[in-house]
């Protein structure tokens, strides 16, 4: 897993930009989240698609799109994990990270039982995020090879870290890696 995703903020703005005009089709079919604790003032709607989940913050005061969270099935691991495990992706505008809302949102389905496994890269920001979250949630390395996830435990070399196929797995309410497991050849 590289820690060397740095998207720049007008980069940023203009993908949420692109978004936010399609976003009146999305909410149609979407539902509303309770209040994140602590930022009452954004709107937090959540769609599901294809057994993608798409959380959406909106912003009232300034009435635009705040930032996105998607949390995407993986195509490379095994059917059997596919109902439990998702690959979260978030966006947010510059003046909108910070402030606890990938937090909530990536805890919110954590706690509903679902385990996030990470993409191969991460940010230095998604990464002290995850490493957060596994003070809540249980934290391990993965390596996913021929779509298994292997266990490599709570702490790896920095060559294993640095590995593509490494992965960190934040494993939801129930869940621990052994239970995974039990799925299918996790070992």
């Amino acid at each position: 897993m590289r820690l060397d995703v740095s998207p720049t903020p007008d980069r940023l703005d203009a993908e949420l930009d692109a978004l936010q005009v399609r976003l009146p089709d999305y909410l149609r079919h979407a539902r509303r989240l309770p209040d994140a604790p602590g930022l009452p003032h954004y709107r937090l709607h959540v769609r599901t698609a294809d057994g993608e989940h798409y959380v959406y913050v909106h912003d009232p005061v300034t009435g635009r799109l705040a930032g996105c969270t998607v949390f995407n099935r993986l195509v490379e691991i095994d059917k059997r994990l596919d109902p439990y495990v998702r690959s979260p992706h978030s966006r947010y505008r510059p003046r909108d990270q910070r402030r606890g809302l990938a937090s909530w949102i990536y805890g919110h389905m954590l706690a509903s039982g679902v385990c996030l496994l990470s993409g191969a890269r991460q940010s230095p920001a998604a990464h002290a995020l995850w490493r957060a979250l596994g003070a809540r949630f249980p934290l391990t390395h993965a390596q996913l090879r021929r779509r298994q996830l292997h266990d490599l435990g709570t702490s790896v070399s920095p060559a294993q870290l640095d590995a593509l196929e490494t992965r960190l797995l934040l494993c939801g309410a129930g869940w621990n890696a052994t239970r995974l497991a039990g799925l299918c050849a996790l070992p």
